[in-house]
């Protein structure tokens, strides 16, 4: 496969994807570092994504789709075959430069952001994803900063605003008042500016940024959509995802 990747008159894997998971074989899976290393030494750009869900999501869907676990047999419970799937697929998991935790996201969303994720062009630096959430809802754990605004004014309590989100005029203009909620904002915005930089340059593709409140519609999402809109115009790349808004 590689030799056919590096044939130049060979247009036929341009852009290729590989899928792996638990069922391939498993001197497949044991061959992935050398894979890698034949890829790295023929100076082929690539990258490996893995997908992962927690395992109370993985439980559920199986259990709503009454589908039968590859790895689960007579003698091999569900629950120990996801335990089986973890551990097979570790070493793949252990070389990803980007890992997409699914528990909260559905085939339609995933698309969504995958698409999103690896849109940017790698050539281009690194690619900043700002995240809204509600810690109500259990707080990302594929992220590497999360900042917790459960301790600001919260929109939700005035009537007239409940039904808003943070993306809405109303709501916008209530935090914007607020001066606890700009002090957050400033010292969270100067900890990234500082720190931002240093991951740039280690030579990072992807940073993610999660911001949590309660119920993940208004505080949250009003304050990444202030730290995008900052950090974009710092000429950086920066991707923002709601994941409570539907």
């Amino acid at each position: 496969f590689v030799t056919l990747l590096t044939d130049s008159t060979n247009t036929l894997f341009h852009k290729t994807a590989v899928g792996i998971d638990a069922r391939s074989d498993p001197s497949s899976l044991n061959n992935v570092t050398a894979f890698i290393e034949q890829l790295k030494n023929h100076r082929i750009d690539y990258e490996v994504i893995f997908l992962r869900a927690s395992k109370d999501s993985l439980l559920k869907r199986f259990s709503e789709t009454r589908r039968k676990h590859p790895l689960s047999n007579k003698d091999t419970s569900l629950d120990e075959a996801i335990d089986l799937e973890i551990d097979k697929l570790s070493l793949i998991a252990s070389h990803a430069s980007l890992q997409i935790d699914t528990s909260h996201s559905n085939v339609h969303e995933l698309r969504d952001i995958i698409r999103q994720r690896v849109s940017f062009n790698r050539g281009q630096g690194l690619s900043l994803q700002i995240m809204s959430f509600g810690y109500k809802h259990g707080a990302p754990n594929d992220v590497d900063f999360v900042f917790d605004a459960r301790c600001l004014p919260n929109p939700y309590w005035e009537p007239n605003l409940r039904s808003y989100s943070g993306l809405d005029t109303p709501v916008v203009d209530f935090l914007d008042d607020k001066e606890l909620i700009q002090e957050y904002l400033k010292d969270t915005l100067q900890f990234l500016t500082r720190w931002i930089p240093e991951f740039i340059n280690t030579n990072r593709n992807y940073l993610s940024i999660a911001i949590g409140c309660t119920g993940g519609q208004h505080r949250s999402v009003y304050l990444a959509e202030k730290l995008a809109h900052h950090l974009t115009s710092q000429q950086l790349n920066v991707m923002t995802r709601h994941r409570e808004l539907r």
